[in-house]
């Protein structure tokens, strides 16, 4: 059968057109991860703090699930072969935007913005994906497509950057990306139809006022989490204004829902309780994934290694991760296992690797020390992601159409969010905590801090410093010591946390089953006694 969106002459190079679907949906979802690891080079260009990025990266995931309830209503109505040739280029120019804007304040606004062209091309291109699927292979194997790339855009995109910010201006990562959508220009010139035949439906009744007020919430939520911090949450003005802003438009978007006709979002669809374990079981794993940010900046702040080293080290996340994921998706489509067989043993090894960096972390590890254990972080992410995606999704009511995409694309978006927010106060905890433990030692009548502060300035002194000079680097050095204690103890107590959580959860997803089936087993046997000891009554009398 001919496709309707595709060229005669793709359907005969199948792997050429799985390429250019791949290539074309990560020029969109490069758009999240463009300066995840390269972060520093965005600081000092733009004057910018941490949470700047954050809420940059934030800002591009608040467009795309803004614009994404809609984004079936568009693709009904607009050609797809038109619709992707205007977002790319619109993504075009706003690169192009970002590559001259040096206020801060626009740029934010400007990410917003590609967040929703991305999403344009995001959903459009999964559109594609699933039209040249069988359909009993569709939601799984395009699930892996898109959140196999989902996860590792950031690796792919910053294997580029990394190179370019270590030979020349970080502006040409974004020269790069551009001549990567005018690739995908032709791309999409090249295998799609001018027409694509289907009948199209006008776009009424769309709830654009809900639109707005979601990505108003999104990001007012957004700044709340990421801010509150730095500014001392509830004391500063902007904190009360943005919580207030964001507990509103909760409000008012749920209200909404709850009263339009053609809701973008049925709210019908959290009675599955099979649907809220599922969102329950997606943020517990996007927050324990997200433990894998500690070892790079550990790498990156205590070892000091290049950008270009932490890409690396990423790269064999992102191999495990893949390697896991085909293997996974392979046994839920050609060998028929369900996807609550591959919980237990994904989170039993998610809360392994945290347990394994909780007692490896010290201040000189070599690559190969971390190898093995980054490699198998992938291979949890590549166990979990997909088949937790497809209990959610398979969960959620029918008649709800794409809530429960649209909803768990929310529950990303907040998860990550809380991660961000989540690392960020746990650090500041405990860092403070080991701090002080550290300081009430580090005193003039302890005898070994007297001896160490005394061997440094005679070492000091040694190289030609003067006597106050030598003091001075001496008490800097054992500052930077117990910085770099504290910072480890830290990651050490944020794994173990992690680990924890983890590592019970994986029980307890292997041990209810068995519990349920005990229950219903006793539960049957009771009720065949009593029909039996009924029936002997009822013939005694």
């Amino acid at each position: 059968m001919k496709s309707v969106y595709f060229k005669d002459w793709v359907a005969g190079w199948e792997w050429v057109s799985r390429i250019g679907l791949f290539l074309l949906l990560l020029s969109a979802l490069v758009q999240l991860g463009m300066f995840v690891l390269t972060q520093n080079y965005m600081v000092s260009y733009l004057g910018a703090q941490p949470e700047d990025i954050w809420f940059a990266v934030m800002a591009t995931y608040a467009g795309i699930i803004t614009i994404l309830p809609v984004q079936f209503r568009f693709l009904r109505y607009f050609e797809t072969r038109s619709y992707l040739l205007f977002n790319i280029m619109t993504a075009i120019i706003l690169n192009v935007l970002c590559i001259h804007c040096q206020d801060i304040f626009l740029f934010l606004c400007i990410r917003f913005v590609q967040g929703v062209f991305a999403g344009n091309i995001i959903v459009c291109t999964l559109t594609l994906i699933f039209s040249r699927l069988h359909p009993e292979r569709a939601r799984p194997v395009g699930s892996a497509v898109f959140y196999g790339t989902m996860l590792s855009n950031t690796v792919l995109i910053a294997m580029v950057s990394g190179v370019l910010v270590e030979s020349s201006d970080w502006k040409w990562t974004y020269y790069c990306l551009i001549f990567f959508q005018i690739l995908m220009l032709v791309v999409v010139l090249l295998f799609l139809k001018r027409k694509s035949g289907f009948r199209r439906y006008p776009l009424y009744q769309i709830d654009f006022a809900g639109m707005i007020v979601f990505g108003c919430t999104a990001l007012a939520g957004a700044y709340t989490i990421l801010y509150g911090s730095k500014y001392y949450w509830f004391t500063d003005s902007r904190i009360c204004v943005s919580s207030f802003i964001a507990i509103i438009g909760i409000a008012l978007f749920s209200y909404r829902q709850h009263i339009a006709k053609r809701p973008v979002v049925h709210l019908s669809v959290f009675k599955s309780r099979n649907f809220i374990v599922g969102l329950c079981i997606l943020a517990i794993y996007y927050g324990g994934k997200d433990s894998i940010n500690l070892i790079y900046n550990y790498a990156g702040g205590v070892l000091k290694w290049s950008t270009l080293q932490i890409i690396i080290l990423a790269a064999c996340n992102m191999t495990g991760m893949v390697l896991f994921l085909v293997l996974s998706i392979r046994f839920i489509v050609t060998k028929k296992v369900s996807v609550h067989a591959f919980f237990a043993p994904g989170f039993a090894l998610l809360g392994l690797f945290n347990l394994w960096m909780s007692f490896l972390l010290t201040p000189n590890l070599s690559f190969t020390d971390l190898l093995v254990p980054v490699f198998v972080q992938g291979a949890a992410s590549g166990l979990l992601f997909v088949p937790i995606m497809i209990f959610v999704l398979s969960s959620a009511p029918g008649h709800t159409g794409s809530s429960g995409l649209i909803i768990a694309a929310y529950t990303r978006f907040t998860a990550t969010l809380n991660s961000f927010a989540g690392f960020y106060n746990l650090q500041i905890y405990y860092n403070q905590y080991f701090k002080e433990g550290f300081l009430g030692y580090v005193t003039s009548e302890n005898p070994n801090t007297t001896e160490w502060l005394n061997s440094n300035k005679g070492i000091y002194a040694s190289k030609g410093f003067s006597a106050d000079q030598a003091a001075a680097l001496a008490n800097s050095a054992l500052s930077q010591a117990v910085n770099l204690q504290s910072q480890l103890l830290t990651n050490r107590a944020i794994f173990t946390l992690f680990a924890l959580v983890l590592l019970a959860l994986a029980l307890l997803i292997a041990i209810i089953p068995l519990l349920f089936k005990f229950y219903t087993r006793n539960r049957k046997k009771k009720e065949r006694v009593r029909l039996i000891l009924n029936f002997s009554l009822e013939k005694a009398a």
